[in-house]
């Protein structure tokens, strides 16, 4: 019998370099799905169904909650958000490992349904260093900084749930200590 897929959960704070890490880890391993989300909110420029997210509508959303249909799921700003089930595992059948990159609520969430599922929190070297990252990407209002700050504290302080923790002061050698734990796995 073939080798089954494993989950892995990557969960940070917003402006915390995850897709940065996550990018440069996927320059070399190969093996892998990433997990696509479904959402009920409208599609923003260039963003395309089945690849940044599967876009659907409510009524789709609420038909796939009640039949269980996903890993989890949750609501923001008044839209809804959730995992499918079906292609994880069709990939973990396949023995392809698949990644998630989800905040702390879904990632819980996740971990309760997967036990084995191995969580990673990518976490800045201080939240500082976050609010400058935030600032130098200039797409936020000063508002939305706050509430990611604010929300990135509460998130910080739920790093212990996770199997492992990774600071990303420097995105390779980031990228590089998830390469040794999903070695490790």
């Amino acid at each position: 019998m073939s080798k089954k897929g494993r989950v892995f959960i990557v969960s940070g704070p917003s402006g915390c370099g995850k897709s940065t890490v996550l990018k440069e880890v996927f320059k070399t391993y190969k093996n892998y799905h990433f997990s696509v989300s479904a959402t009920t909110r409208a599609p923003r420029p260039g963003e395309r169904d089945g690849v940044e997210y599967y876009f659907i509508t409510e009524e789709k959303f609420d038909e796939m909650v009640e039949k269980g249909e996903f890993l989890e799921h949750a609501r923001y700003a008044h839209c809804s958000y959730g995992t499918p089930r079906g292609p994880v595992e069709e990939m973990l059948r396949q023995g392809v490992d698949v990644f998630m990159d989800i905040e702390l609520q879904g990632a819980r969430a996740v971990k309760a349904a997967m036990p084995e599922a191995v969580s990673i929190f990518i976490a800045p070297p201080s939240l500082l260093v976050l609010e400058e990252r935030l600032r130098g990407r200039a797409t936020d209002s000063e508002e939305m900084i706050r509430l990611r700050l604010e929300t990135a504290k509460v998130e910080l302080e739920a790093a212990g749930e996770y199997d492992h923790l990774v600071i990303n002061d420097d995105y390779v050698r980031a990228a590089s200590e998830v390469l040794a734990i999903i070695h490790d796995a």
